[in-house]
């Protein structure tokens, strides 16, 4: 037992810094390292590690990058973000605009996918308008997070919290979509009223070089992506076949196309992320298979802390994943959801309080990054300007509504 706390400790040290200390490793190395580190020691032996691991999860998870990098590749993206570029409007009509396309697609396509995507586009969108690139690369985050909370399949962590919950599709949009949608409204009046007087770029930035060629939309490729997207969602929502199955059955019909070389779809997979997923369900199989965390909970209700109360979990889902980043947060957490309502506050959670802090989510850091490279220097105080404004008001807006309007 004493192996098993000192791996998860470790593991979950390095979940909160997002490396462990004097080490270049990132979270999915620290995840696996420590799964193996607990078979190695014959902790947890083949068939418990194997029976720990949620391959629904991991399937639907596969798959849907999947279809996402099928749209990525078909120019979709691109042509997308270009029309709206094109539109001859003002700043925060463009932010409207751009807010609610990439809220949109986040919900039915993965959201750090989409951030990959888009931001290169934005970016030189709004370099060449000469625009302030700052609050159209911030929507995109902010929009991805926000976006994704909609639906099961929008993040990572609703994926995991449908499956282990059994939440339907439709079921679990009902308590979600609202929130959202609301939420990209609170992210657009944010973003205009801090940046109302700092549309223009007052500066050079990067090398804005020759006009880039018009993005190619592949119309076979497309079509063929929004059938099987379309495929998914019936069987979703209509049908009681596996959400996995289905999914990484449709990610595997995209490899096999006469257009994208199979080798460049599945090298544009986060296999850190499926990597980080194994490993979690592992580390965590184990601390649960010891009984330490019931024991804990039971010590905290006895305390007064009921961290099985829908209102407990909501806020510590909030404040953990801005700690843990938001994916080990809810597998911690997921055994503790009890109720009807624990699951999707648990998602709007740790989606909306992702905008809190760079660190909140990858998306955040995708866009952070880009704008780096470009000589824009979005500091963590840029960041949480209008972060934490956002995402403290969209936490409360959801949890009125699924308290009080649901």
């Amino acid at each position: 037992m004493s192996i098993i706390l000192v791996v998860f400790f470790v593991v979950y040290l390095g979940m909160m810094l997002g490396h462990l200390p004097w080490l270049k490793v990132d979270r999915a190395s620290i995840a696996l390292g420590g799964a193996i580190a607990l078979l190695a020691t014959a902790e947890v032996t083949q068939a418990q590690a194997l029976a720990s691991i949620d391959f629904s999860t991991i399937g639907m998870l596969f798959g849907l990058m999947l279809i996402s990098i099928q749209f990525e590749l078909s120019g979709l993206y691109g042509v997308l973000s270009s029309a709206v570029g094109r539109v001859q409007t003002g700043p925060a009509i463009l932010l409207a605009l751009l807010t609610g396309l990439v809220g949109i697609m986040s919900a039915f396509l993965t959201n750090d996918v989409v951030a990959v995507a888009m931001t290169p586009i934005v970016l030189s969108i709004s370099l060449r308008r000469g625009l302030n690139p700052v609050p159209f690369l911030l929507a995109i985050a902010f929009a991805a997070n926000a976006g994704a909370v909609a639906t099961i399949i929008g993040s990572p962590q609703n994926m995991l919290i449908g499956e282990k919950l059994h939440l339907s599709f439709a079921g679990y949009m009902g308590y979600a979509a609202v929130p959202a949608v609301l939420s990209l409204v609170v992210v657009w009046l944010a973003l205009v009223f801090f940046y109302r007087g700092s549309w223009r770029l007052q500066r050079t930035v990067g090398a804005v070089g020759e006009e880039p060629a018009e993005p190619v939309l592949d119309r076979l490729e497309t079509i063929k992506g929004l059938l099987i997207l379309g495929l998914i969602l019936y069987a979703f929502i209509f049908t009681q076949a596996s959400r996995g199955l289905v999914a990484a059955s449709a990610g595997a019909f995209m490899l096999f196309n006469a257009r994208f070389l199979s080798r460049d779809m599945l090298n544009r997979v986060d296999w850190g992320l499926l990597l980080l997923f194994i490993g979690l369900f592992i580390v965590n199989g184990a601390i649960q298979d010891t009984g330490m965390p019931q024991h804990l909970v039971a010590d905290l209700k006895a305390a007064g802390f009921n961290l099985q109360d829908s209102g407990v979990l909501y806020a510590v889902s909030a404040i953990l994943s801005d700690l843990t980043s938001n994916v080990p947060t809810v597998m911690l957490l997921l055994p503790y959801a009890v109720d009807h309502e624990a699951g999707p506050l648990m998602a709007l959670a740790s989606g909306l309080s992702s905008n809190l802090i760079v660190i909140g989510s990858l998306a955040n850091i995708i866009v952070v990054d880009a704008a780096n490279r470009e000589g824009l220097n979005i500091s963590f105080g840029e960041f949480a300007k209008v972060g934490v404004p956002v995402a403290l008001s969209t936490l409360l807006i959801a949890w009125v509504w699924i308290r009080y309007v649901m």
